[in-house]
């Protein structure tokens, strides 16, 4: 086989694309397991061989040219991939998207050989959250490379199911490809399950006041959002599949199938669709509560700031109608010989008179302005 031209095998091609820099979630630590999960050798839509290393698939592949070889790799070394796209002749881009991962989901064809990047989906009850997966699938005229950089999606049950159905495993590679749609899509309903759930709990704590709802809003709209990243462009994918069905030899039992995938996928997308404008109206809901509620608490604010204030104006008029009392006995009080008020036969009648009449007055001007 020709070797992959124009692949640099001597770059750190994790550290180097902008894939991976682009995504922090690519950094994180993954338990270890060993790469190749599983080797096996199908003909007639039966397991007939399972190589004890990749050298030997590739040398069993070519002695059976009507065999099919399906390897499924984990998280597989730079070498390992690059070893891979020597003996099947893979594109070197279609290498580096596997080597790197971090992918947008897409299918690429390069030649005889299709390159398809899943993105799949876990829903984490524990802590209501989404975790998200990725495969990397490579389908040839005679071979199926399965790559995953999580745990997720479980490949070892789509090959369980495929070998437990040799009728749809004799089709190929294509039935390979189809399975693992078929169990990437079908995932997709617990996470889709966990979401409505989760909206419908938030619809609760938004119209009971919950203060914290807003960050839970904030992290569900950033979850349905990768979500649908994972998920929209699947149904364009599965429709190109079918439309070259007949040039690739996909048979109309595969279409079948293919299309109930396709419309899987549909009813996840306009979920999720959902979703994110469900979402968008309860933040509009809940900016509308928490401003009404503001604005109820400066009408209370204010309520009791205009009773403060009339409670202020009716001391306040108290106060002055006592202070004119005292205002004038504090005049005649002070100890001057020359005072004609003192001497005076009616001096004390006069100023008892006097502060009456102030107080009345006074009386009189607060009430008519309702300060009293």
């Amino acid at each position: 086989m020709a070797r992959v031209k124009g692949f640099k095998r001597g770059r750190d091609v994790r550290q180097q694309a902008p894939e991976h820099s682009m995504d922090p979630r690519a950094l994180e630590e993954r338990p270890y397991r060993p790469t190749v999960i599983d080797n096996a050798i199908y003909q007639g839509g039966e397991r007939i061989d399972n190589p004890g290393s990749l050298a030997d698939a590739f040398e069993r592949l070519k002695q059976m040219p009507d065999a099919m070889a399906w390897i499924g790799l984990y998280r597989p070394k730079e070498w390992e991939l690059v070893k891979l796209g020597e003996e099947f002749e893979l594109h070197e881009l279609a290498l580096e998207d596997a080597i790197v991962g971090s992918q947008r989901p897409k299918a690429d064809r390069y030649g005889d050989t299709l390159f398809v990047v899943l993105r799949a989906a876990r829903y984490l009850d524990d802590v209501e959250e989404v975790a998200f997966g990725e495969v990397h699938v490579f389908v040839g005229p005679n071979f199926v490379i399965t790559v995953r950089h999580s745990e997720a999606p479980d490949l070892q049950a789509v090959r369980k199911r495929m070998e437990s159905d040799p009728d749809l495993l004799r089709q190929g590679p294509q039935a390979v490809l189809y399975a693992i749609l078929d169990a990437v899509v079908d995932g997709y309903a617990p996470v889709v399950a966990g979401l409505q759930k989760d909206i419908e709990e938030i619809e609760v704590e938004v119209f009971g006041g919950d203060p914290s709802v807003s960050r839970r809003v904030y992290d569900l709209s950033g979850e349905v959002i990768e979500f649908q990243r994972a998920t929209a462009p699947l149904v364009g994918m599965i429709h190109g599949f079918i439309a070259g069905a007949s040039k690739y030899g996909v048979t109309e039992e595969l279409q079948s199938y293919l299309r109930d995938v396709a419309d899987h996928a549909i009813t996840v997308t306009e979920r999720i669709s959902s979703f994110r404008q469900m979402l968008q109206n309860i933040l509009i809901v809940n900016s509308t509560l928490v401003t009404q509620a503001q604005n109820e608490e400066m009408a209370r604010m204010t309520e009791a700031s205009i009773q403060q204030g009339e409670e202020v104006k009716k001391i306040s008029a108290w106060a002055a109608i006592l202070f004119a009392p005292t205002l004038v006995g504090t005049v005649y009080g002070m100890n001057f010989d020359v005072m004609p008020e003192t001497h005076w036969a009616f001096g004390y009648p006069f100023s008892i008179v006097l502060m009456a009449a102030v107080c009345i007055t006074l009386y009189t001007v607060f009430k008519r302005r309702d300060w009293l």
